[in-house]
């Protein structure tokens, strides 16, 4: 084990890039898996781990999720893939001396690519769900979220609590394959629990009328009232699994195991806080939330 550590540490001294926030690139190699090591200054070297491509990490994200993932428009009228999931996204890759390639898809998508193993990892927003663990796994809680009851400031007042949401004259939405949508079947089985493939069309049918009310994450709920005065979170829904995870590809403990400790770097020296600022303050501003192909400038 000594002999191990001795040449890992050889081998990073050799290909690790140091310059703070860039992607770092990926060492040559003859092998058919990729190894890694950590920056020097976390102290010991991450374990051997193998990722889809050799020298990538392939990142499966939901750009509609503000302030976990979305698009700022910069001032050239740009959309630019941002969020503290896609600054989390490129500090594990720098830190585990990988080149980082995101893939924006829809929810379900991410879902369906990590259980697949097509990709190596997943950010977006995901809560580590019992349900979704014999489909991937999961790496520690990175933030802490919550989940809402969202209506329009003139229904307000019909929803006091999740009970008075529950009647079968209210059409409440989700997004497809969230947990949104159980817990819309747990507290409003009797509604029309209508499934929508992104949170912007839950939005748009709550403000359009045809929707009632929704179910949404917390911090995103409060992304949304920003940018749409017309929007109310009216209640707290409860939840026993709160928090958000990466989803990570059945199987690959080591990976996981690396994750882990680019996770709890990024919390240790503060990183991670910096990056739920920033992507605050950005989701506050000019923003699109879905994906490129459905953008019209």
């Amino acid at each position: 084990m000594k002999k191990l550590i001795t040449l890992l540490l050889a081998v990073a001294m050799v290909f690790m890039v140091c310059a703070c926030g860039q992607t770092a690139a990926p060492a040559a190699t003859d092998e058919p898996d990729a190894e890694a090591t950590a920056d020097p200054n976390a102290g010991e070297p991450v374990a051997e781990f193998t990722t889809v491509t050799p020298g990538k990490l392939t990142v499966a994200t939901s750009p509609d999720f503000a302030p976990y993932e979305f698009y700022a428009i910069d001032e050239a009228g740009n959309p630019v893939l941002s969020g503290f999931d896609v600054a989390l996204a490129q500090y594990i890759a720098d830190y585990l001396n990988l080149e980082l390639e995101i893939i924006p898809m829809d929810f379900d998508g991410v879902l369906a690519e990590l259980a697949n193993g097509t990709v190596d990892i997943g950010l977006a927003g995901l809560s580590p769900d019992p349900e979704r663990m014999d489909a991937m796994d999961f790496s520690d809680i990175y933030y802490m979220g919550g989940q809402s009851f969202v209506t329009t400031v003139a229904n307000k007042d019909l929803f006091t609590s999740l009970e008075d949401a529950n009647k079968a004259e209210y059409s409440i939405g989700a997004q497809t394959a969230s947990i949104q949508y159980n817990l819309a079947l747990e507290h409003t089985p009797d509604a029309d629990v209508v499934m929508l493939t992104k949170v912007t069309d839950i939005i748009a049918e709550l403000l359009g009328g045809k929707l009632d009310g929704a179910f949404i994450e917390t911090a995103v709920a409060e992304c949304y009232a920003i940018n749409y005065p017309d929007l109310s979170i009216v209640l707290d829904v409860p939840y026993d699994t709160a928090g958000s995870a990466v989803g990570i590809s059945k199987g690959n403990e080591a990976l996981v195991a690396a994750v882990n400790e680019a996770v709890a770097a990024a919390v240790a020296d503060g990183s991670l806080d910096q990056f739920v600022t920033d992507a605050n303050e950005l989701a506050a501003g000019s923003v699109y939330e879905g994906l490129l192909e459905d953008y019209d400038s």
